[in-house]
């Protein structure tokens, strides 16, 4: 059995002086994930810092950005009006997430820092570097449907699960943290980190470290945006591929700006810089949206059981602009 205290916090400095007096504390949002691996023995935390009475006010402001907090509920973010009207595809990546159980537990915060689903990372019979640093990954050789075809390593092939995240990465999100040291923001593309030789270290945070809030930038033709998630069945299943993605059209039909994110295909969130870079100036044609896709993912490297996925993502690209594209007609 576990051990461990448990503390509930008021606010980001009083949970941030909870954690600092433990010697492995965890903060406790929904509890969705870390439980799980809590009961599975991966994580053995000796203190757990309760940070759901955080704020969870979603708030719009003037400038149209929008400022969220990090306790909010992913089923409040998802029906939220302003998110619904203004930032689509994140409430339609929300609601393809989980069963509506889980994310009217589910908090933001909790939401972006889950870690994956790998199966040979809760086993831990199983050799896995980002349990175990230096162990091996059964994952490169044995079932590896679901693992990754961007940014990889020898280290590890494990995909990041959130489907919430790839839309927050497409929207130029900026997460705000608090910890000892004071406040800071960092992109939101720049706070996971690929597995390179340490998958064991998953994101940018530092000790005792904590998200207080998701700032979504005013981006108007966010408006025109959604999520498109493939999976092997309807519900309650991990992404193969998934794409969040907006369209800006000019009146003579080409690409004046976009935003475009996957999931299910990387260590972190994946946005796809170069697939938005060779659409920028070009018709919006079914034509240029496969090239896109397939600069995009010109540089993945499938496994026994994945590499399928390279050419679905290529076609999920194709498909979610055509929609995006088709709407705007």
């Amino acid at each position: 059995m576990i051990e461990f205290s448990y503390a509930r916090a008021e606010d980001a400095p009083g949970a941030i002086r909870l954690s600092s007096s433990a010697a492995r504390p965890k903060y406790l949002g929904g509890g969705t994930n870390l439980v799980d691996l809590m009961r599975e023995t991966v994580e053995r935390p000796d203190a757990l810092v309760d940070v759901t009475g955080l704020s969870s006010d979603i708030e719009a402001r003037d400038d149209g950005s929008l400022l969220i907090g990090a306790a909010a509920k992913n089923t409040a973010v998802a029906a939220n009006r302003v998110v619904r009207t203004h930032f689509p595809m994140l409430s339609r990546a929300l609601l393809s997430g989980a069963s509506g159980q889980i994310r009217n537990m589910a908090t933001v915060g909790g939401n972006i820092l889950q870690r994956t689903r790998c199966t040979y990372f809760y086993d831990d019979a199983s050799r896995c570097n980002k349990r175990a640093p230096g162990a091996g990954c059964d994952a490169i050789d044995g079932f590896n449907r679901y693992h990754a075809i961007l940014g990889a390593s020898p280290s590890c092939v494990a995909t990041h699960p959130s489907d919430m995240c790839v839309a927050l990465a497409a929207l130029d999100a900026l997460v705000h943290l608090e910890g000892p040291n004071g406040r800071r923001m960092l992109t939101f593309v720049d706070f996971h980190r690929l597995p390179a030789g340490r998958p064991d270290v998953e994101t940018e945070l530092g000790p005792h470290e904590l998200i207080t809030a998701i700032e979504l930038p005013a981006l108007p033709f966010a408006t025109h945006s959604t999520y498109r998630k493939v999976r092997d069945r309807a519900s309650y299943a991990f992404a193969l591929v998934s794409v969040a993605a907006a369209l800006d059209l000019g009146p003579d039909g080409s690409v004046r700006d976009v935003r475009l994110a996957l999931g299910g295909v990387a260590h972190k969130p994946w946005r796809a810089w170069k697939a938005e870079v060779a659409l920028r100036g070009q018709q919006a044609t079914p034509d240029s949206f496969r090239a896109a896709a397939e600069a995009e993912l010109a540089e993945a490297s499938g496994l026994r059981d994945n590499t399928f996925k390279i050419e679905l993502g290529k076609r999920v690209i194709e498909a979610v602009l055509s929609e995006l594209a088709g709407e705007s007609a």
